[in-house]
This record gives C-alpha cells, structure tokens and sequence, in this order.
C-alpha cells in the first residue's frame, strides 16, 4: 500500500503538462495546450491539457482524466503502478513495506512480465560483460561492429549463452515461473521441454515509451543457415510489435526537439546513428512500417526523413512507408544512401557532418522521389507514362489536408509536363471513389427494412438514458461552483423581502433530499454523496479532489465536465461586456434544478398513463387520473417558471 499522504504528495507535485508532453506533443493555445489525441486515430488535434485544472480531455474519443489517469490509460498501469511512476519520476520516495512472495505472486500479470523482462536484460547485459564466452562472443562482435561502451551500455545490449536453458535455469532458481518464461517468448517449448529462446545470440532490448523493457531482438552469430538471422519476442500482453518503435524511448525528446523523425530499417542503424550524436532516430524493426508506428510518430513531430539502404530492396521498402506517413497528415522526405551503403555503415565509415549535410542535400519530397524513381522505367513508352501520372495522383489522394494536395499536384504537373487540370480531374475521380466507398454509398439498399429500422429505433431509444444531460448538468454545477454562495431571495417573518446567501452544493443537495429525488446514474450519485457527506462534515471538496479520485470513473467524469474545448473571446478590448456563468449563477442553479423536476415529473406522468392503459378498474383508473392531474398541474408550474409552453 502506498500512504495517503504520500499519494496526496505526488498529485500535489505532479505537473500535467510535463506529464503528457513526454508521449505527445503540445502546443500552447490560450490556457491550455492541444497536441494530437495519443488514445485513437485523429488527424486534427483535440487533446486539450489544461494545467490550471491538472487535467485533459480529448474532445475526439472523450477520454479525459488526471496526470495518474493518463499515465493508466496510456502505458497500461494500474493506479499504484502509476502513482509510482510519477513518484520516480519526480523522486518522491514511496515508503512500502517489503513486499511478501504471496504479494509477489499476487502483483498482475503485465507487471509480472515487466519485471521478468528487466530481470532478463540485466542478466543479458551481465552476462556479456562478464562471462568469458559473452566477452569473447558478443562484446567482441559490437565492439567489432564498431559500437563504444556509452552505447553498448545506454541501449542495455547483450548476450545469451549458447547453452541449451542457462537463462531459464537463473530465471528459475531467483522465483520465476515457467509459464511466465513461455508468456514472454524468453522460453520455447512447454513447462516439460523447454529451452532459451536466444541461446548464442546477441540481445537488442526493446523499450517502451517510459523505459520499460518490453520484448527483444536477438541476432545469431553463427553460420547456420537453418535458423534466422533475428529473432523478435512474441507478441504478449505488453509487446505488440506493430505499435513498437526500436529506440523511441531513446530519441523522442531530440524528435521532439528538432521536429523531425529520422525513420531507418535496423537495430545496428539505430546504434550507429546515436553513437555519431544523432539522436532523433528509431527504426521499424521486425516488421514493415504500420499506421501504429506512425501515429507513434506523430505525437512528437509531423515530418518524417526515411533514410534506407541504396539497393532496391530498401528503395522499394520506403516507397511502401510514403503512402502510410502521408494518409496519417505527416511530411515525408526520403534520403537514399549510395549503392552499397546502409545508415549503419555510412555513418560509421563518414563523420557527423558529412552524414547531416548528406541527408540535408539528397532529402527529397516524396514526389519528386517517385517521379524520378518511376519515370526511369517508363522512359519514352506514353502507356507507362500514364501508370505513372495514375500511381503518384493516388499517393497525393491519400494525404488528408486540401492544401497540400493542391501543392503536389501543382508540383506532379511541373515534373509531369502535364496539364495541371488533367492531374486534378483524377485526383478528383479517386477521392469520389474512396467517398462513395468509405461512406458505403455503392452497397446501400434503396430503403432500409423495417428490421432495420427497428434496431435503428432500439439503438436510438437505448444510447442515453431519460434525465442523463439534466443529471449531468446539475454534477457539473457542483464540481464546478459547489463551494460558491449564490443569493436567493426570501421572504423574512414579517413578510419583508430578504436575500439570503447559500452555497450551491447545499442548494442543489438540500432541495432533491427535500423532494426525495436521486439520480438514476451510478457516477452522478457517486458525486452527489460525497457532497452530502462533506456538507454534514462541513468542509466541501474542491474540483481537484474529484479529478484526482481514485475511482477511475469519477475522475474522468470530472475531467470531462470540468474542460471545455472552446475559450472565450476577450470581448473587453472591444468594450463589450459578456456575461459569464458565474455572474447568473443562482439563476443557472435554479433553471436546472427546475429542467431535472420537469424530466422526472414527465417520467412519473407517462408512468402513469401507461398504467391507466393497462388497467380495466375503473377505481384504479380514477386514482390514477388523480396523480397524473397533480404531476400535470405541477409540470405546468415548473415550465411557467422556466418560460417554456406545453403544447400537450
């Protein structure tokens, strides 16, 4: 258990804007700050950081939340992993008793692989630092490759014996189970056979982007052609290569820095370059470039350099990344090396400033890349030509900004010799067909079923319940004002008009417990208890109290309802007075409470009537009639005072 007053110290510590802009970038706009939503696929930005509040929100998927949220949502943790992440990482030190092997044992199974993963690249790197076969074996072979010991030991590098289960049989003997081996990809086979996965293999660990290890990649020394060059960890419950960039824990603050991302192929590119001092590298090991990797991209920077090897194979691999970094709204540019070269071997074989002015002087634009590129096999054949001109419109297609389709055509036309209209009337021909198909526009029937029509209906009925939004609405008056007095007027013993000052949690508390009101939401009347509470107890919780809670769901409730993704304009300097909510507070205040009455009256009134339609007792019918003429009367009463004419 971490001490209350411990956790109390690490949200009072904790900065949410430093939080977040080490895994997406923000800019500033206003009082808070916008970046790019790291939670689901968005082009344009609507992840608001609000460090007034110590909250975000994204106004996208409509996660929202705290530093320690955050940090859960994003990396997996638990809320006392992630209480203690925040703690490392601005060293506040978590006194916790020593943990027993019945906790360890308890501890849920991605941290278990975590520390697994750690206890195995330590024992990697110890291993070919100082066992004879791991010096003679795998430090020879990178110090061979030219890699100092800053960067042997900053990427955690290492060694497997090349013995049957010499990882397995330490791993074992300090507390790990077999299954976990198996889970992680360290072992293969079954608990009854099993064997070290990289046995006689130098190790590259994987990190995520806190640090943590997350998988490997193991490249063979020997010569046996049976067996493959590289070995990646299985995918598992905290390593999904598709979503992994190999080095980004290592280079996103220099890609961040520098506003651009250096993409290569391999482990050794990675090392080469950030041993030469450039840092804003990662590469796509293990698997071709994905939509996740670079979306991983884009929360740091919008432009993309591919540096790859002069062959044709690595030609062809960045030629198959351009339409992906495109169709996710980033800049590409591609620097092809010379023959025979790859980024490992050109920046060992040249100094710093020859490889940046390199890249600086043979950066291309994807377009003007392709048009050479392709344009080489059409020569003078006007068919291929043609295939050509279609091939580059439909990479221009896919790039989601008007604009910048509009600057590559024009550019297309120039390197083309072709009519800058023509280019446009294809463009425009794809971008129709990917409408009509994204929108299913070629596969809808000429009207909908009635069976369709009836699950629209069910869909429609069930997606909110009655009175959410007016439940809400009075949640989010008392997160936002529940401490704040507002006036009402009263009338004193005598009958002489008074105004009397009252706080809004009391007000809005006191008048649904006078009527015997609660929400049907189970969140809302979450808050509205600990606001009962703190009123006997007399001391109101603040706003940050509920977006630090511990309950994943009042937290975020409170994120959402306390961020909001416009800003008001400074009408002042144009000598125009606005008025904000706080200045009509005890009318706001008022007009909500009214609007809840109103919804849990027409509720009770449609209750009623559908009973007196079920009935055939006349008595019943009468009694019924009764209650519904007094909601009615009362319904009126209400909707006289919000202004508003029942028409039925």
């Amino acid at each position: 258990m971490i001490p209350h007053d411990t956790v109390m110290s690490i949200l009072d510590t904790v900065r949410i804007e430093e939080v977040v802009s080490e895994f997406v970038s923000l800019k500033k706009r206003g009082a808070n700050l916008i970046g790019v939503c790291p939670f689901h696929k968005e082009k344009t930005p609507s992840f608001i950081v609000s460090p007034a509040k110590g909250i975000f929100k994204c106004f996208g998927c409509g996660k929202a939340g705290d530093s320690v949220r955050f940090i859960m949502e994003h990396e997996h943790y638990s809320y006392p992993e992630a209480l203690r992440f925040l703690a490392n990482k601005y060293g506040i030190i978590i006194e916790e008793k020593e943990q027993s092997p019945e906790e360890m044992m308890a501890k849920n199974e991605r941290e278990r692989m975590f520390n697994i993963n750690s206890f195995a690249q330590q024992y990697f790197s110890d291993t070919m630092q100082n066992d004879e076969e791991g010096q003679s074996v795998g430090l020879s072979y990178f110090r061979e490759r030219g890699f100092r010991d800053a960067i042997i030991n900053k990427f955690q590098l290492g060694y497997c014996p090349n013995q049957r289960d010499s990882f397995i049989k330490h791993a074992v003997k300090n507390g790990y189970s077999k299954d976990l081996l198996l889970k992680t990809g360290l072992a293969s086979g079954n608990e009854e056979r099993m064997y070290d996965r990289y046995q006689g293999r130098v190790i590259f660990p994987i990190h995520n982007l806190t640090g943590k290890v997350i998988g490997f990649g193991a490249r063979i020394l020997s010569g046996d052609k049976t067996k493959a060059k590289y070995l990646n960890s299985p995918e598992s419950e905290i390593y999904n290569k598709s979503q992994t960039l190999y080095g980004i824990y290592f280079a996103k603050s220099e890609i961040s820095r520098l506003d651009n991302c250096i993409l290569v192929e391999g482990y050794a590119d990675v090392l080469s370059m950030h041993q030469a001092g450039i840092e804003n590298v990662v590469a796509s090991s293990g698997t071709s470039l994905t939509t996740e990797q670079i979306r991983l991209i884009s929360r740091y920077t919008k432009n993309v350099t591919i540096l790859y090897d002069g062959d044709n194979a690595g030609i062809h691999a960045a030629l198959r990344g351009t339409d992906m970094i495109l169709e996710e709204g980033l800049n590409v540019r591609i620097v092809v090396l010379p023959p025979d070269e790859d980024p490992d071997s050109f920046v060992q074989n040249n100094s710093i400033e020859t490889v940046l002015s390199y890249i600086a002087d043979n950066a291309r634009d994807f377009i003007s890349f392709k048009t050479k590129l392709l344009l080489k096999d059409a020569a003078n054949d006007p068919i291929k030509k043609a295939a050509v001109v279609k091939d580059i419109v439909n990479s221009i297609s896919v790039i989601p900004d008007a604009i910048y389709r509009a600057t590559y055509i024009k550019e297309c036309s120039r390197l083309m010799e072709m009519s800058e209209q023509a280019l446009m009337n294809e463009l425009n021909k794809i971008l129709r067909a990917k409408l009509r198909k994204n929108n299913g526009l070629d596969q809808i029937p000429d009207a909908p079923t009635e069976e369709i029509k009836q699950e629209t209906q069910q869909i429609v009925t069930n997606s909110v319940p009655i009175g959410f939004y007016q439940e809400q609405e009075l949640v989010k008056l008392l997160l936002m004002y529940g401490d704040m007095d507002i006036d009402l007027d009263d009338f004193d013993e005598n009958g002489q008009p008074i105004v009397y000052k009252i706080s809004v949690a009391s007000f809005i508390i006191d008048d649904l417990k006078n009527d015997d009101l609660l929400f049907k939401d189970e969140v809302h009347r979450m808050v509205f208890d600990i606001f009962d509470k703190a009123l006997d107890e007399g001391e109101l919780p603040k706003d940050h109290y509920f977006v630090t809670h511990e309950n994943p769901k009042i937290s975020e409730l409170a994120a959402n309802l306390l961020t909001s993704q416009y800003k008001l304009d400074d009408w002042k300097r144009h000598q125009i007075n606005v008025k904000k909510e706080e200045d009509v507070l005890s009318k706001t205040v008022i007009t909500s409470l009214l609007r809840f009455k109103d919804m849990v009256i027409d509720e009770k009134r449609n209750e009623i009537t559908k009973q007196i339609m079920e009935t055939q007792d006349i008595d019943i019918q009468m009694s019924l009639l009764v209650k519904k003429k007094k909601f009615d009367d009362l319904r009126i009463k209400i909707n006289h005072e919000l202004g508003i004419v029942i028409a039925k």
